[in-house]
């Protein structure tokens, strides 16, 4: 049995989304439709990221990416494909081939989930906002235990919205 890193609760269950990184968003969803029978999907092109509202291993970063979300059941499934910038995305891609990325689970409290992060000592790789601040993430080094990252999500009232007016 491996050693446990850490002692305390970061997030619990259950996990809300699994994330693919990809050099061909539309090739992606095309697999995952034509051989699981998921989609439809919901394609936002051009996402910009930009130092206000994140960091890249606590540097402002500055970013673009396509994402694309769809449900798999009541899991959504995203895939993140890399168009401009430094991003841990981007950096996925320079030593890997495309692949799964992350498993994210949602937190109540953002400031208290990091704040626990930090105490057992897990480092936070890219950490931001968008859509205004409805929502509010963190991505933790997952490696040691086979996923590059887990990711920590908070949501507003407005991107659960957004989120639950998504095709099924």
């Amino acid at each position: 049995m491996a050693e446990r890193r850490g002692t305390m609760t970061i997030a619990k269950g259950p996990v809300t989304q699994i994330c693919w990184v990809t050099e061909d968003v539309a090739a992606t969803e095309e697999y995952l439709s034509a051989h699981f029978e998921v989609g439809p999907w919901t394609r936002l092109p051009d996402i910009h990221f930009d130092p206000e509202n994140c960091l890249l291993r606590e540097q402002p970063a500055d970013f673009v990416v396509h994402v694309s979300l769809a449900y798999a059941g009541d899991l959504q499934l995203e895939i993140i494909q890399p168009v401009s910038g430094d991003s841990i995305y981007a950096d996925f891609l320079k030593t890997n081939q495309p692949g799964l990325h992350h498993l994210c689970f949602e937190v109540d409290d953002m400031d208290v989930a990091l704040a626990t992060a930090a105490a057992d000592g897990v480092e936070v790789a890219q950490r931001g906002s968008m859509m205004g601040g409805e929502m509010r993430f963190a991505y933790l080094d997952g490696a040691h235990v086979g996923v590059p990252y887990i990711e920590l999500a908070w949501l507003g009232d407005g991107m659960k919205a957004f989120y639950e007016s998504l095709p099924r």
